[in-house]
């Protein structure tokens, strides 16, 4: 097999690691926003890792042996999952106040910041056709957003707070690739949810904050109950699509370039509206839908004009 030819099949196997993640992920989504109302967000993300563990350290036997969690890089690792802690917190926080399409809509601005941070920390070059893409894509945040109309909700800045972490997670993961096994990444990142989401809600309930009024900010500090039997069930099914999604994500930016890959993450809005309409009877506002369509354009351009496509 030539080089090109190789290169060519990584690319194609990071793009359906990519599709195959976002799907699981899309899932998740779902089952998170339907458990908002009634539990805290650390308990969720705890309880997922916790089913998540024993699955994760299988996963790193078959591809690297447990002996490769022994890595010179954990401060890296460690520091990569806080930053991915970060992200999918503040995404899940957006869901009790937001449709799920809006929500997720805001988040899908991260091909973006993935192609500027790939300029800066890859050196991937970044023309002005990118930094065109970048502005039209954030005509499309405002478009979605409404400032100024007595629309906008606040929570809508959580999704694009996490949608800058996550794609910051992301090169981090392209740029120590070739030197830890993908089940390693996610295995770190596994363990950094687990206990900083337990060391959160212990910092709230010692403080004896458990609420704020606001339905985002409830879902972070509201005090955990012991969830029933179907909630327990799905909280549980989180960590077995948490370990395989981020799993099949981490792989798919280790093998191919970044802004190849990343706009294949735009998938996810072939799932949303699917789960919002069946799960929750949300139909998406025209503004999200145009803005929706402006920021998945604006990203193709900027994977475009970076050389990606």
């Amino acid at each position: 097999m030539t080089p090109a030819e190789l290169n060519a099949r990584r690319n194609l196997i990071g793009i359906a690691s990519l599709c195959a993640g976002v799907f699981i992920f899309s899932i998740q989504d779902a089952i998170l926003k339907g458990l908002s109302g009634a539990h805290a967000v650390t308990l969720a993300i705890v309880l997922r890792s916790l089913v998540g563990l024993p699955i994760l350290l299988v996963m790193v036997h078959y591809e690297a042996g447990l002996k490769a969690l022994k890595t010179k890089n954990w401060r890296l690792l460690i520091a990569r999952g806080f930053i991915l802690l970060v992200s999918y917190t503040t995404y899940y926080m957006a869901f009790p106040a937001l449709p799920l399409a809006e929500a997720i809509a805001l988040f899908f601005t991260s091909p973006i910041f993935v192609t500027l941070l790939a300029a800066l920390f890859l050196r991937e070059r970044v023309s002005l056709k990118s930094w065109a893409a970048v502005i039209a894509g954030f005509i499309g945040v405002l478009i979605i957003l409404r400032p100024g109309t007595g629309l906008f909700e606040p929570a809508a800045l959580l999704s694009l707070f996490s949608a800058a972490a996550y794609a910051l997670s992301m090169i981090l993961a392209r740029r120590y690739s070739a030197e830890e096994p993908t089940t390693v990444m996610a295995f770190y990142v596994n363990g950094v949810y687990m206990v900083a989401a337990a060391m959160i809600a212990l910092g709230f309930h010692a403080a004896g904050i458990t609420a704020f009024g606001h339905p985002s900010l409830d879902f972070l500090v509201r005090p955990w109950a012991m969830p029933d039997l179907r909630d327990l069930f799905l909280m549980g099914l989180c960590g077995v699509i948490a370990a395989v999604a981020m799993s099949l994500l981490t792989h798919a930016y280790r093998l191919a370039k970044a802004n190849l890959v990343t706009v294949f993450e735009y998938t996810g809005m072939l799932w949303v509206p699917l789960w919002g309409y069946l799960l929750f009877a949300e139909i998406p506002a025209v503004t999200t839908v145009i803005g929706t369509a402006v920021i998945i354009a604006a990203g193709l351009y900027a994977v475009r004009a970076s050389g990606g496509l």
